[in-house]
C-alpha cells in the first residue's frame, strides 16, 4: 500500500558512507524537513551532509497529503488560550511565510511539482459558532480569512472558514528537485550520537552543528521528547471519478473527512487513532464507504496511510534540543502539518545554527511548559507505566493454538508472551512483543499487518522489521 506520490516518482540513488568524515553540519533524516533545513545551511554558505536511514523521502514525506497550508485545523484558538495573541502570532506567521517560501522556490527554480494554488476550507456539519471565531482570529493574527457557508462540497455545511493563499502539490516532485545539490547518504542509519560524533555502521561523522529531523528522536536523553510526544496514525483512500473541489477541505467534527484533489484523483483521509490502538481496523473500508456515498459512481484507486507525532501542546520542538547539548538541535512533532512546518523548521533551524536571533522562535521553542503540557504530560506517561506493565506482568488471554488464521495477537507460547501473526495457509510468524525502544507491549494492527507501540509510536512489520522509530532495531 504505497502513495501515489510515490508511484508517480523515481528518486535518484545515492551512495552510503563508507569511512569517516568532518563536516560543519550534518542533519539526520532525508524527509521534507532534513532536505528544506539542509538547503538552508548549505545557502548560507555552511557545509552540510544528510544522513537517511534508508532513501531519500522515504518516511512520512511519501505519506502526507500534502497541503501546503498555515491552516493547521481548529488550532489558533485553542494557542490563544495557552500561550496569548503574541505567541499565536508568531505561529501564523512563521506558517503563512513557510507556504510563501515554497511559492517562490517553486517559481523562481521551475520546480515541475503540480504546484497548485488553491484556497484552504475547514468546514463543520454541525456548528457554526467555533468557525465564525476562528476566521475572526486569523485574520487579527493577519492571515487572509473569511467565514463562509459556501463550498463545493456535496453536501451542505453549517459554515466554514476559507483561508487564500494557500497551496497543494506532489512532495515527492518537489523533494527530488530540492535535494538535486544536496550531499546525501542513504542506507546510513545513525546508531549514536556522543557529543559531536555521530556513529554509523561504516563510518563516523564529526560535525560542528547537528539536527535531528528523523520524525521522532531516537536520543531519549538529554531531552525526553519520548515524555511529551505520542504518535497518531491516519488513512488515505485516493478514488476515481468524484467531483473536482476548489481547494484543500479539512472537517473539524468528530470522524469528518479530508479532501484534496490530484489530478484525476480525490484524496479521501480520515479515521485517525494514536498509534497502538486499532484493534478492529476498516479505516480504509470505512473511507472507501464515504466516498461511494458522496459519490456512488468513484472507484478506489490507492490506499496508504501516515504517522505524525503530537507535542504536549499541539506545536512542534523546533530549535536547541537541550541545554545540555548546545549544538545539538530538533525539528519535530509536526502533526498533520508538516509541509508548512518543515519548511518553518529550516528558516528557524538555520537562524539559530548561524546565532541569529528569529522573532518567530519563542513559540516553536522545545524548553517552552504550559499547563496544558502539564496536564497531557501526565496523560503521556500513565501510559507509558500501563503497557509498561502489561509487558512485565499481563498475561496474554489466548493461547498460540487459539489463534484464528488470517488474525495476530500477543498470546501464550511455550509460557512465554509471543506476538504471533498466523497467515490464512496456517503459517505463523513470533516476534518478542516488547518494543525494543523502552519495553512497552506491542498491539496488532490488523488494518496494516503490523506491531504497534502505543507508548511512542514505533512500528514494525509481522516478521519484526522496523517500520517507524523513535526504536532503532528489528524485533
Amino acid at each position: 500500500m504505497s502513495s501515489v506520490w510515490r508511484q508517480t516518482v523515481e528518486l535518484p540513488r545515492r551512495e552510503s558512507l563508507e569511512g569517516d568524515r568532518n563536516t560543519e553540519a550534518a542533519v539526520i533524516g532525508a524527509g521534507m524537513a532534513g532536505v528544506l533545513i539542509a538547503r538552508e545551511l548549505v545557502r548560507r554558505g555552511i557545509e552540510t551532509v544528510v544522513l537517511e536511514a534508508r532513501t531519500l523521502g522515504s518516511g512520512q514525506t511519501r505519506n502526507t497529503t500534502a497541503k501546503v497550508t498555515a491552516q493547521h485545523g481548529m488550532l489558533y484558538q485553542q494557542l490563544m488560550g495557552r500561550f496569548g495573541e503574541e505567541l499565536t502570532r508568531q505561529y501564523a506567521r512563521a506558517n503563512q511565510r513557510a507556504v510563501d517560501s515554497y511559492r517562490r522556490m517553486v517559481r523562481e527554480e521551475g520546480i515541475d511539482c503540480d504546484w497548485t494554488e488553491c484556497p484552504a476550507y475547514l468546514y463543520s456539519r454541525s456548528e457554526s459558532a467555533p468557525l465564525e471565531r476562528e476566521a475572526e482570529l486569523c485574520r487579527r493574527l493577519g492571515l487572509d480569512t473569511r467565514f463562509t457557508r459556501t463550498t463545493t462540497l456535496p453536501f451542505g455545511v453549517k459554515g466554514a472558514v476559507r483561508m487564500e493563499g494557500q497551496a497543494m502539490f506532489h512532495p515527492m516532485k518537489f523533494l527530488k528537485a530540492a535535494a538535486r545539490d544536496l550531499t546525501i547518504y542513504e542506507h546510513t542509519p545513525v546508531t549514536a550520537v556522543r557529543g559531536n560524533q555521530l556513529v554509523t555502521p561504516k563510518g563516523r561523522v564529526t560535525a560542528k552543528h547537528i539536527i535531528f529531523a528523523t520524525h521522532y528522536p531516537f536520543v531519549n536523553l538529554p531531552g525526553f521528547y519520548f515524555t511529551r510526544m505520542h504518535q497518531e496514525r491516519s488513512y488515505v483512500a485516493a478514488v476515481e471519478g468524484a467531483a473536482e473541489l476548489d481547494g484543500a477541505y479539512y472537517g473539524v467534527d468528530q470522524g469528518a473527512l479530508s479532501l484534496r484533489n490530484w489530478g484525476p484523483l480525490l484524496l479521501v483521509g480520515g479515521g485517525g487513532h494514536r498509534t497502538g490502538r486499532d484493534s478492529r481496523g476498516g479505516q480504509y473500508e470505512m473511507l472507501e464507504a464515504c466516498a461511494r456515498e458522496l459519490w456512488p459512481k468513484c472507484r478506489p484507486a490507492a490506499r496508504w496511510s501516515a504517522q505524525d507525532c503530537r507535542t504536549l501542546d499541539g506545536v512542534p520542538y523546533i530549535g536547541a534540543f537541550s541545554p545540555t547539548r548546545p549544538r545539538w538541535y530538533v525539528a519535530t512533532g509536526f502533526d498533520k502539518w508538516g509541509m508548512s512546518t518543515s519548511m518553518a523548521a529550516a528558516e528557524l533551524v538555520a537562524d539559530a545554527v548561524c546565532g541569529k536571533d528569529n522573532p518567530m522562535a519563542p513559540v516553536f521553542s522545545p524548553r517552552r511548559f504550559s499547563g496544558t503540557a502539564a496536564k497531557n504530560l501526565a496523560l503521556e506517561l500513565g501510559v507509558a507505566v500501563k503497557n509498561l506493565s502489561k509487558a512485565r506482568f499481563g498475561r496474554p488471554g489466548l493461547g498460540l493454538d487459539d489463534l484464528p488464521p488470517g488474525h495476530g495477537a500477543v498470546v501464550s507460547w511455550q509460557g512465554k508472551q509471543v506476538g504471533a501473526y498466523k497467515e490464512e495457509n496456517g503459517k505463523v510468524h513470533l516476534v518478542d512483543p516488547r518494543c525494543p525502544h523502552m519495553g512497552c507491549l506491542l498491539a496488532w494492527n490488523p488494518e496494516e499487518k503490523s506491531w504497534d507501540c502505543p507508548c511512542h509510536g514505533s512500528r514494525f512489520d509481522y516478521e519484526g522489521r522496523l517500520i517507524d522509530n523513535p526504536a532503532q532495531t528489528d524485533l
